[in-house]
């Protein structure tokens, strides 16, 4: 694969449904080809816009879906004195923490983060989401994992967003308002991007969609410590964190580290949810700890912060995510899941 690879697959770019000769318009500045790995350098200005930047995103999806790329990583550069002059990065892209904060319109922005993955941190972050809804907040949901989106499964949404003057237009959702790089790529496609490119499709997320100033946005982040928790601690606001951990040790360890990364970069975390915290017999109500007992509340303790509350371990909640309807908009929720949502909302709201 070489630059006219490249080239001949920018040839069937289109943009709002239309064909765009991105290479007679001199958009791309310079494309570079190694290893099978893709960097586009746009020329954009030193402050690229909200519509600069979703084109840019666009080209690179369209790249990496329609190309053997393994990753396809954008670089804005700028000429200040006219074509003859080289290209240099932007003070946007060299900097990003100098940047100012992405307004989002809501008034508060709630994290959902696991130090590692399998904990049910997703399931528990869109049923969160919904009793919000439920409990009468204007709610936002957005999917930050970009290696492993899981929305557009665990609500039964398979279809691209609109975009409509350079804003991309969430979807509608269970009463929620959603939004998911897994809405906007070839679900058969794995998504092999290098940081840079993550950061910039969490940002268009977070700055190119018209979320609607809703009361709380809900960020289900990707499990760990890397580019997508710095990124919003950089670029937005955030309010509240809340972690998700089963009872096991193994899962507290990560817990920690977790903590200790959101007190590093400035962002508060209100408490710690227990997934997987028993399991009730069905037949006689007896209650068994297959990952250990209290775990969690004993690492809330530990840090100082809230013990949120245990979810039981149950296949209802299982089975909704694979149904694509969240197990508290489906038509009988278990007592026990219902229950324990309202306590941790109660909480979270206080």
């Amino acid at each position: 694969m070489n630059q006219q690879d490249i080239k001949a697959t920018l040839s069937s770019f289109t943009y709002d449904g239309k064909p765009r000769d991105i290479l007679k318009e001199q958009v791309i500045d310079a494309i570079e080809v190694k290893d099978r790995l893709v960097q586009i350098a746009f020329v954009m200005g030193n402050n690229p816009d909200s519509r600069q930047r979703h084109l840019a995103l666009a080209i690179c999806h369209h790249v990496a879906n329609n190309s053997d790329a393994q990753s396809v990583t954008p670089v804005f550069v700028s000429r200040q004195h006219g074509d003859k002059q080289p290209a240099r990065p932007s003070q946007e892209t060299s900097s990003p923490a100098a940047r100012e904060k992405i307004d989002t319109g809501a008034k508060r922005v709630i994290l959902v983060a696991s130090g590692k993955g399998g904990v049910g941190k997703s399931t528990v972050a869109v049923n969160l989401a919904v009793a919000l809804q439920q409990a009468g907040q204007k709610v936002g949901l957005l999917d930050a994992d970009i290696y492993g989106p899981s929305l557009p499964t665990m609500l039964g949404h398979h279809q691209k967003p609109e975009s409509i003057d350079g804003k991309i237009i969430p979807v509608d959702s269970f009463g929620l308002k959603t939004m998911s790089i897994g809405y906007m790529i070839d679900p058969a496609k794995p998504v092999v991007w290098r940081g840079p490119m993550v950061m910039g499709a969490i940002e268009q997320m977070l700055k190119d969609v018209a979320w609607g100033n809703p009361d709380i946005l809900v960020i289900d982040l990707p499990p760990g410590t890397g580019d997508a928790q710095l990124t919003l601690a950089q670029r937005v606001v955030v309010h509240d964190a809340i972690i998700v951990s089963t009872p096991q040790e193994l899962a507290l360890a990560d817990v920690r580290r977790g903590i200790g990364m959101f007190r590093q970069v400035g962002i508060p975390v209100t408490g710690i949810i227990e997934n997987m915290a028993y399991y009730a017999c069905p037949c006689c109500g007896e209650k068994s700890f297959p990952f250990g007992n209290d775990g969690a509340r004993v690492a809330a303790e530990e840090y100082g912060v809230a013990y949120l509350g245990g979810l039981p371990l149950m296949p209802e909640l299982r089975s909704s995510g694979d149904s694509g309807i969240p197990h508290l908009a489906g038509e009988e929720p278990s007592p026990e899941a219902r229950q324990a949502f309202d306590r941790i909302v109660k909480v979270v709201m206080g």
